[in-house]
């Protein structure tokens, strides 16, 4: 029977095994990204909470569910001096649910006037960015509140909680993404998870192979206590 390893053997296998999968390179699928290909590079790229409405005109908004939705936030040119900003939204529980917003600066005058915000064009995402960021980290205090309409345009609502009362800090305008854009990310998604688990797969084995070398009472006692990770530990 081989001997239990040791507390420095078990280190020495984490710190490996950081080393490894830090070492894997993703870039080559962001780059197939279908977001990026008019020349947009992403700024932000989160789940965040959102609540959920659905808004119709017999019932109004119905009472929202909470939901993960993944935001991602693109800049066209500078990100200190941006063309445009654009943002989606996606989720992993319905692959069909797709909504865009885009804002140049000439709309965002508009904006900034209707809304009375006190900031500037090359400022929106950086705002953006922090109120997502505050949704997910103070969830008590601020809100992102997503309501859909019957025809498929939305409004997304950043909204906190002062305690006795709830202040609108800032509203985007969505609409539905078109049915071939809905596809293109369906297909890009799926394509880089199953690229990103055969490289996974693959740096798995490359540290069974330094184990067997380096250490193989360690992996004997790794395929013990895991035995569902049997295939990659044979």
């Amino acid at each position: 029977r081989p001997p239990a390893p040791k507390a420095g053997d078990m280190a020495q296998m984490s710190k490996a095994d950081a080393s490894l999968l830090s070492g894997l390179d993703f870039s080559s699928l962001d780059e197939m990204d279908p977001s990026v290909a008019e020349g947009h590079h992403v700024v932000y790229d989160r789940e965040v909470p959102f609540e959920l409405r659905l808004n119709t005109r017999e019932n109004g908004s119905d009472f929202g569910s909470l939901e993960a939705v993944r935001v991602k936030i693109l800049l066209l040119g500078d990100d200190s001096a941006p063309r445009s900003v654009r943002v989606e939204l996606s989720s992993e529980t319905d692959l069909f649910f797709h909504f865009t917003h885009n804002m140049d600066e000439s709309g965002f005058g508009s904006v900034q006037e209707h809304q009375k915000l006190m900031v500037e064009f090359p400022e929106y995402a950086p705002v953006l960015t922090r109120m997502l960021n505050n949704a997910i980290n103070e969830p008590s205090n601020f809100l992102a509140m997503f309501v859909v309409d019957s025809d498929g345009v939305a409004r997304l609502d950043f909204i906190q909680n002062m305690e006795y009362k709830f202040v609108e800090l800032l509203s985007c305008h969505f609409v539905v993404s078109p049915d071939d854009v809905v596809r293109q990310s369906i297909l890009y998604r799926y394509n880089s998870m199953k690229s990103r688990l055969s490289m996974l797969q693959s740096r798995l084995m490359e540290v069974n192979n330094v184990l067997k070398v380096k250490n193989p009472s360690l992996l004997q006692h790794v395929a013990k206590v895991a035995p569902k990770k049997k295939p990659f530990l044979a």
